[in-house]
């Protein structure tokens, strides 16, 4: 559980670096980079130790796959939330799919 809250912060601070920006267009490309590389840091300082900690009870596979499932659920809140876009139908078929996708990584075969 540990591992998930981790990767929630680490997403949510991903999430804001990588298209927060989009909101402030009328602003230079190198402050955005700057502010962005910035927020990225505090990303690391959650994604590091979510994975080392998260390993061993998950494998690779697996973190990467919940870190994926967290990116579009903090990242569809996000874009509804603060870039004001709308979630589209096709948008959630994709992301059942995704989560099908689960379903097969997480599957004991």
């Amino acid at each position: 559980m540990k591992t998930v809250v981790l990767l929630l912060i680490s997403n949510i601070f991903m999430t804001f670096a990588w298209y927060g920006h989009l909101k402030f267009k009328e602003k230079p490309l190198w402050i955005v980079i700057l502010v962005s590389w910035g927020i990225a840091f505090f990303e690391y300082i959650f994604m590091v130790p979510a994975n080392r900690i998260g390993h061993g009870t998950f494998n690779a596979a697996e973190l990467k796959t919940i870190q994926e499932v967290i990116t579009l659920i903090v990242f569809a809140a996000f874009s509804v939330l603060y870039l004001k876009e709308e979630l589209k139908w096709n948008y959630i078929v994709g992301f059942f799919f995704i989560i099908l996708a689960v379903f097969f990584i997480f599957k004991k075969w």
